[in-house]
C-alpha cells in the first residue's frame, strides 16, 4: 500500500542481506559486521542490524496488549487524555512550602504527587506527625489526584499509617488513590539498617497493610523499589535480578498477607532509551514467570518509571533536558503506568519551578504533542527491542537465581553479596567513564569552561526529628510488635557517573588562578587543529584552559618563546603523526629547557623529554589528575 502512495521505494532495486553485509565489510575495509557490536555492561551484546531470525514477530509470540499473561502490558486501549500517570516528586524540607508547589504542579498538569519523607530534612520533605501531613496536602483531593510516599531510610510503615489517618478524613475512601509504598527491604538496601530486625519490620507492614488494604481499596500498599541499586551502580541485569528477589522475599515474608495486586515496581530509566525499553518489557517477563510458578493467576505488573539521578550532571545541567527526555520516552515507549521525571538541576540542589516546571512539562509535551501513549504498545514485535528484552530477562534471572541462592534479598544484602557484585559493576562502568569510553556531554566531552550555570531553590535545613509519630500505628495496629536487634547492612550508597571529572571541575574552579596548558602546535593549522581541538576538549574536562600561541610557531625557538610568554608549566604538542617524527623530540627538548615542568604530547609518540601521552581511550581521569598536580591545583 505504501508504494502506491510514495513510489520512492520502488525506484531502488531490492538488496539481500548478503549484499548488505558485504557493502558494510567494505565500509570497514575488510572488518565483518560483528566489530559494529558493543556489549553493555552484563556482556549483553547490541548488534548493529535486528532480522526476524532474532525474533519471530510474525509468530507473535507475546500475545496482545491487555491479555493474559500481559507482556505486552494491561490494555489494548490507553486512556485517550491520561495514557500514563505523570507524577511528579516533591523534596522541599518545609512541609508549607511543599504544600504550595503540590497545588501548583497539579494544577499544570502532574496529575498524581510523590513526597519524599526524610525525618532530618536533608533530602525530602520533614514529615513527622498527621499535623505535617495535613499542611502538606491542604487542598489536595486524592480522589482526583493520587497521593504516593517515598520512605528514604525507613520501612514506610508509621509514615503510611499517619497518612492513613489523614485518608480516613477525606470522603470517598473507596476511590482514594493512593500509594503508600512501604517497602522494608528498599530501605534495608538504602540505609543499610531495619530497626528492630527484619522481623519486626514485616510483621509491622504486614499489619498496617492488612488494615489500610480493607479501608482504602483502591490503594497500593508495597511497592518493590529497585532504583536504589540502580543509583549504587548497578547494571541493568542486577536491577531487575534485584527487583525480582525483592518482591519474592517480600511475598514469602509476608506470608500471605499481601494481594499481590497491591504491589507496584519502580525501575530506573536513563538517556539510553533502547536499554530503558527493554529493561521494563523484561520487568514483565519476569515478573509474569513469577506468577506462574507461584501458581497465581496472569496479572498486570503496575509499573513505575523513574528517571534517573546517575545520570545527572552538574556542569552543563542544561544538558540533562535532554538525558531526561530520553528517559521520559523510554517510559512512555515501554508501557511504564507511572513516570516520574527528576528535576534537570537536582544535582546542584534543591529543584525550583523552573526544574520542577521542565520535568513536569517534559511529560506533557510527550503525552499531548508527541502523543506517545496513543499507541498500545508501540515497540511491540521490533526485533531488537524484543531480543534484547529476552537477553536482559535470561541475565536478570540468573541474578535473581544466585541471590535465591545466597538466601534471599534480605540475606543477600546481610552478607553483602550483592553488593560486592554491584561494585563490580560500578567499577568496570567507572574505568570506561574515566577512559571516555562511555562519554560524559557537557563533562568529558564537549565541557564548557565558561557555562551559564542553573538555578535552585535556596533552602534552610531544618533541625533533625526523632522519627516518625506511632498515632498512626497505635490506631490501625491494636496488637504490640516486638522488635529485636537492628538488621546491619552495607548500604548501597548512590553515585552519580560525573562525580570524579566534577570533582577536578570543582578543585580547578576553587584555584586562585585557573589552571592553564599551552597547546606547542607543529606544522599547519590544517595538521595540528584535529589533534590541539582534542587537546583542548580534553583539558577543560579538568577545568583546565587551554592557551595557544598568537601564531603558530615555526620552529622550536619560537614554540619556546610563545612557550614562556603563555605563563604556563605544563606543554601538549599537537601535531600530525609525520610531524612528531620529524620534530616533536627537538620540541619537548625547547620546551624543557624553556621551563617546561612536563610536556605532553596528544597521540602515541614517545621520545626523550615527553613525559605522557595522552590519546582516544587513555586513562583521562589519570591524566587530568596529573595535569591538576603538576599546575599545583589542590585537590
Amino acid at each position: 500500500m505504501a508504494d502506491d502512495i510514495l513510489t520512492l521505494s520502488s525506484a531502488f532495486p531490492e538488496t539481500t542481506e548478503a549484499e548488505w553485509l558485504g557493502a558494510v565489510e567494505k565500509a570497514l575495509k575488510g572488518k565483518g559486521v560483528d566489530t559494529l557490536t558493543r556489549k553493555t555492561t552484563d556482556g549483553i551484546g547490541i548488534k548493529a542490524l535486528y532480522r526476524e531470525s532474532d525474533f519471530a514477530a510474525a509468530a507473535d509470540p507475546l500475545g496482545t496488549p491487555g491479555e493474559a499473561p500481559f507482556l505486552r502490558g494491561k490494555t489494548a486501549a490507553p486512556d485517550k487524555y491520561l495514557p500514563w500517570d505523570i507524577r511528579q516528586l516533591f523534596t522541599h524540607p518545609s512541609a508549607e512550602e511543599t504544600s504550595t508547589e503540590i497545588l501548583r504542579d497539579l494544577e499544570r498538569g502532574a496529575s498524581s504527587i510523590e513526597i519524599v519523607l526524610d525525618c532530618t530534612g536533608k533530602s525530602g520533605v520533614q514529615i513527622t506527625t498527621l499535623e505535617d501531613f495535613e499542611t502538606a496536602l491542604t487542598g489536595v483531593r486524592a480522589d482526583y489526584a493520587g497521593v504516593a510516599l517515598s520512605h528514604a531510610n525507613a520501612s514506610g510503615a508509621s509514615a503510611s499509617a499517619l497518612l492513613g489517618l489523614w485518608a480516613e478524613k477525606q470522603e470517598n475512601a473507596d476511590a482514594l488513590k493512593i500509594d503508600f509504598n512501604m517497602d522494608p527491604l528498599g530501605a534495608l538496601a538504602r540505609s543499610g539498617k531495619l530497626s528492630g530486625g527484619l522481623d519486626a519490620a514485616f510483621a509491622r507492614v504486614g499489619a498496617v497493610a492488612e488494615a489500610l488494604g480493607q479501608k482504602f481499596p483502591a490503594a497500593g500498599l508495597v511497592r518493590i523499589d529497585a532504583t536504589v541499586a540502580h543509583e549504587a551502580g548497578a547494571s541493568e541485569a542486577q536491577e531487575l535480578g534485584a527487583l525480582i528477589a525483592s518482591a519474592i522475599d517480600t511475598l514469602r515474608r509476608l506470608d500471605g498477607k499481601l494481594d499481590t495486586s497491591r504491589l507496584s515496581f519502580a525501575l530506573a530509566l536513563d538517556a539510553n532509551y533502547g536499554i530503558g525499553i527493554a529493561k521494563l518489557r523484561a520487568a514483565r517477563r519476569l515478573w509474569a514467570r513469577c506468577l506462574e510458578a507461584l501458581g497465581m493467576p496472569a496479572a498486570p505488573m503496575r509499573l513505575q518509571g523513574i528517571t534517573s539521578a546517575r545520570m545527572l550532571t552538574k556542569y552543563d545541567p542544561w544538558t540533562n533536558m535532554l538525558r531526561v527526555t530520553a528517559a521520559v520516552f523510554a517510559g512512555a515507549a515501554g508501557g511504564a503506568d507511572i513516570v516520574t521525571s527528576r528535576a534537570f538541576n537536582e544535582a546542584l540542589g534543591h529543584p525550583e519551578e523552573l526544574g520542577r516546571r521542565i520535568a513536569r512539562n517534559t511529560q506533557i509535551i510527550a503525552m499531548e504533542e508527541s502523543q506517545l501513549g496513543r499507541v498500545a504498545d508501540p515497540t511491540g514485535g521490533a526485533w531488537f527491542t524484543e531480543t534484547l528484552a529476552d537477553d536482559l530477562a535470561k541475565a536478570a534471572w540468573a541474578e535473581f537465581q544466585k541471590i535465591e541462592s545466597e538466601g534471599g534479598y534480605a540475606a543477600s544484602l546481610l552478607s553483602g553479596a550483592f553488593q560486592a557484585r554491584v561494585k563490580a559493576a560500578r567499577d568496570a562502568r567507572a574505568k570506561d567513564i574515566g577512559r571516555r569510553k562511555i562519554p560524559l556531554t557537557g563533562v568529558s566531552e564537549y565541557p564548557l569552561l565558561e557555562e551559564i550555570g542553573a538555578p535552585v531553590a535556596e533552602v534552610d535545613t531544618p533541625r533533625p526529628r526523632d522519627g516518625v509519630s506511632g498515632d498512626g500505628i497505635a490506631h490501625f495496629v491494636k496488637a504490640e510488635i516486638a522488635g529485636g536487634a537492628d538488621a546491619v547492612a552495607e548500604a548501597l550508597t548512590p553515585i552519580r557517573l560525573a562525580a570524579d571529572f566534577e570533582a577536578l571541575r570543582d578543585a580547578a574552579a576553587k584555584a586562585a588562578k585557573p589552571p592553564a596548558a599551552f597547546l606547542a602546535t607543529l606544522g599547519s593549522l590544517a595538521e595540528f587543529t584535529p589533534r590541539a581541538d582534542f587537546s583542548r576538549n580534553f583539558l577543560a574536562a579538568g577545568g583546565v584552559v587551554a592557551k595557544d600561541a598568537v601564531v603558530p610557531p615555526k620552529d622550536p625557538a619560537e614554540l619556546a618563546a610563545a612557550f614562556k610568554a603563555s605563563g604556563c608549566k605544563l606543554a601538549i604538542i599537537c601535531g600530525t603523526d609525520k610531524a612528531y617524527e620529524a620534530g616533536a623530540e627537538a620540541a619537548a627538548k625547547a620546551l624543557k629547557e624553556a621551563g617546561a615542568r612536563a610536556v605532553w604530547v596528544a597521540g602515541k609518540f614517545e621520545a626523550a623529554d615527553i613525559d605522557t601521552n595522552i590519546f582516544a581511550g587513555c586513562d583521562a581521569l589519570h591524566a587530568l589528575r596529573l595535569a591538576h598536580a603538576e599546575l599545583g591545583v589542590a585537590q
